[in-house]
């Protein structure tokens, strides 16, 4: 019989699409998947260190685990992601009936360390940076209209509240030929928008051939039967004029860009070494709406860094007031370990929660003027999935990343339509399906 594995993920898109990548590893290795945990032979965490008191849910779960394993001798436990990285040999001092330690760029080699656990009998840990080799397994299979495409690792701005840069290492691109090769077979299997993953996606090179992000974009509008391109996360030091100018020249390029800018006040984002004021922040969100009129914009906020004052964070209010997004992800501030910030002074905790919940309504009142905004409009929407809540419809997401939920003809999942949307509601639209729309990106016409 053979063994089963079951693999939990958080965090980011990226480490989703890790997970993935891990499941398809395991099964090449004779491993079924399970969605019992307590019935797995093996049990694999990919963690994410960036939310707050990531170490500690992660610990928590794997205490969950420890009794697995006791009740099942023989079951092994490996832990991954950023966690892992941050953690290394440490995380076995806090957990030793863990069997395997590796990092998210050595996540190929787990095969092997597992082997290497069997073999010695002691855990067994690689968390080092060896650059680009998990790209060199077979992306995971699509499982729909949609599909994300990770570009590159890492990053190399070292922001100062950021642990990505020594979990993950500094940035290292995938070469623009090996992304057009991935692309065109997801395109062969049937996939129709494509997300573009990096931790500074912005920063992506293919140094030998002196090929920068928006060169890759621009090739990709070349790639037959690809009717839309996203991408994310964009760093707004890295925005270069070539990328703003391919979202007024790309009509495969989708109106929607999620740009994170942290905080309003020039004083905290210098504190953060962001490399960027909140006046040049609204300089690169005016070209983008100059090139792409109607473009959504996401963004990222942290609240109560430390040495954040009242009057800071009263600019980042007036920012949002400003600006203006579509959606947004807002945090408290949490110190991770190892992070240059990470020994400042904080602001309480509780006037940090206090204004996180300010913040909130702010973002959300601009979140739902842009739904309501959308209100008796065609859309093109891509057709994803069943709707969650059954009723026999079908869910969608418009270029601006609004998802939208709608009764569809048989045969239309999977493909692009032109949808009006009828009601903005808490947080999705309901559209009306119109016709469909053919799968080509001249076909989908930039907004006059």
């Amino acid at each position: 019989m053979s063994p089963r594995v079951y693999v939990e993920t958080q965090g980011c898109q990226m480490n989703d699409h890790d997970a993935d990548r891990l499941r398809d590893l395991l099964e090449a290795d004779g491993y079924l998947s399970t969605t019992r945990p307590e019935e797995a032979d093996l049990l694999v965490l990919n963690t994410c260190a960036v939310r707050e008191k990531a170490a500690e849910k992660v610990f928590s779960l794997l205490g969950v685990w420890r009794a697995f394993k006791e009740a099942h001798p023989g079951t092994l436990i490996a832990v991954g992601g950023c966690v892992a990285s941050q953690e290394g040999e440490d995380l076995l001092a806090r957990a030793p009936f863990v069997d395997v330690v590796f990092g998210p760029q050595t996540l190929a080699r787990l095969p092997e360390l597992l082997a290497e656990r069997r073999r010695a009998g002691r855990p067994a840990v690689d968390v080092s940076f060896p650059g680009l080799e998990k790209f060199a397994l077979a992306p995971p299979p699509p499982s729909g209209p949609s599909a994300y495409v990770t570009v590159m690792e890492g990053c190399s701005r070292y922001c100062s509240f950021c642990i990505v840069p020594y979990t993950r290492g500094a940035a290292a691109s995938r070469t623009l030929s090996a992304v057009l090769t991935e692309v065109r077979r997801l395109v062969a299997a049937g996939v129709r928008e494509v997300t573009l993953l990096g931790q500074n996606v912005d920063a992506w090179r293919d140094a030998g051939e002196g090929f920068d992000f928006a060169d890759l974009l621009y090739a990709l509008a070349e790639v037959p039967g690809l009717g839309r391109v996203r991408f994310t996360t964009s760093h707004p030091a890295d925005l270069t004029d070539g990328v703003i100018r391919a979202f007024a020249e790309l009509p495969v390029l989708a109106p929607h860009l999620h740009l994170p800018v942290q905080s309003g006040s020039d004083r905290i984002l210098g504190l953060m070494k962001r490399g960027y004021t909140a006046a040049e922040y609204r300089a690169r969100v005016e070209a983008l709406r100059r090139a792409r009129p109607g473009i959504a914009l996401g963004t990222d906020f942290i609240v109560g860094y430390p040495g954040e004052t009242e009057e800071d964070f009263a600019e980042s209010l007036a920012l949002v007031e400003t600006v203006g997004f579509d959606h947004a992800f807002s945090f408290a501030y949490s110190p991770r370990p190892g992070t240059p910030a990470a020994g400042a002074d904080p602001v309480p905790e509780a006037v940090a929660r206090a204004r996180l919940a300010r913040l909130q309504e702010r973002l959300e009142a601009a979140a739902r003027r842009a739904r309501e905004a959308l209100v008796g409009r065609e859309e093109t929407v891509l057709l994803e999935r069943p709707a969650r809540r059954g009723r026999g419809e079908v869910a969608g997401r418009t270029g601006g990343h609004h998802w939208v939920n709608l009764a569809a003809p048989p045969g239309a999942l999977g493909g692009f339509a032109r949808v009006r949307i009828t009601a903005a509601l808490t947080n999705t639209l309901r559209g009306r399906y119109l016709a469909p729309v053919a799968e080509s990106p001249a076909a989908i016409a930039l907004p006059t």
